[in-house]
């Protein structure tokens, strides 16, 4: 007889900056999805695979759930829902120090009307009195039934490896759905867009990251086990081009360096990145940017 595996989903759900993708990253011990201190970072659902004894943990980095205004916001706020509809456990993640905010509010009414299995986990934990910790928890779960609480910091790591243990022996009995190895399922063509959509947040400021969004024209493997691979970057007005681009080309040059080193480090190979910025105004309302950037399409 072989050793009983499990595997299933677990998905991320919270507000705006909660630090979901910090989390999944701390969770999976490699960079899967990007992080900044801006909110919404997130756009589409990113998947953590990760192995814990003979568990297969599937981790699901779901958009920040907001108000939506435009197609795009409301393609992410989808994906985000029907994340934690498709998981075998949601695990909504609060920021202990905002506390219970009213989109918090929102969500947690969403979920105890669904009717799923939903963990607490308090973020940010290092950053609070512990005194603060257990009114807050008594008030999310007076509003909503959860099967634990987990206090943690996903900048540190406290408390993830008993989150990890908890999820790895509660997951359902069954099959791996991926290899052993894999640790995401986004395709190269994407990590590499969102690589480079992670410097704009990075190291541009103000509206300019939430007026671009990033394309992989192409991905071509080179002979020398090398990989090109050439992106476009798509802004809203063409004040935004100028402050990318930069004097002389110095941003664009950054941001390529900063992206390009992280994509040689995730796919393990030499990378040489090109990048091209376009104006194309009303972007984040064209359903074919939408889905470039794996989101379903929404009315």
């Amino acid at each position: 007889m072989g050793e009983t595996t499990r595997c299933g989903f677990a998905a991320l759900v919270g507000a705006p900056n909660a630090g979901k993708s910090t989390l999944l990253n701390k969770m999976a011990g490699a960079k899967l999805s990007i992080v900044s201190p801006k909110a919404q970072t997130t756009r589409a659902r990113v998947l953590g695979i990760l192995m814990r004894g003979s568990s297969q943990i599937l981790l699901v980095d779901t958009p920040g759930i907001f108000q939506p205004r435009r197609r795009l916001d409301r393609a992410m706020v989808a994906a985000a829902w029907s994340g934690a509809e498709d998981a075998d456990i949601t695990l909504l993640l609060v920021d202990a120090r905002s506390g219970l905010t009213e989109a918090v509010g929102g969500i947690i009414d969403r979920l105890a009307s669904a009717g799923r299995t939903v963990w607490l986990v308090l973020n940010k934990t290092d950053l609070v009195s512990p005194e603060r910790l257990l009114p807050l928890t008594q008030e999310i779960t007076k509003r909503l039934p959860v099967e634990h609480v987990f206090m943690v910091s996903a900048r540190s790591g406290s408390g993830v490896e008993d989150l990890l243990d908890r999820l790895a022996s509660s997951l359902p009995e069954g099959p791996y759905l991926y290899p052993e190895d894999d640790l995401t399922d986004l395709p190269d063509r994407l990590l590499a867009a969102e690589l480079v959509r992670e410097q704009i947040f990075l190291l541009t400021h103000e509206e300019v990251p939430y007026g671009a969004t990033v394309e992989t024209e192409s991905y071509k493997e080179r002979p020398d086990g090398s990989v090109r691979i050439d992106a476009t970057i798509y802004v809203a007005r063409a004040g935004h081009k100028a402050i990318l681009i930069g004097e002389g080309g110095q941003k664009i040059r950054q941001i390529g360096e900063r992206a390009r080193k992280q994509l040689s480090g995730l796919l393990e190979r030499p990378c040489h990145l090109f990048l091209n910025v376009k104006e194309r105004s009303g972007w984040d309302e064209e359903r074919a940017r939408l889905r470039a950037i794996g989101l379903d399409d929404v009315p």
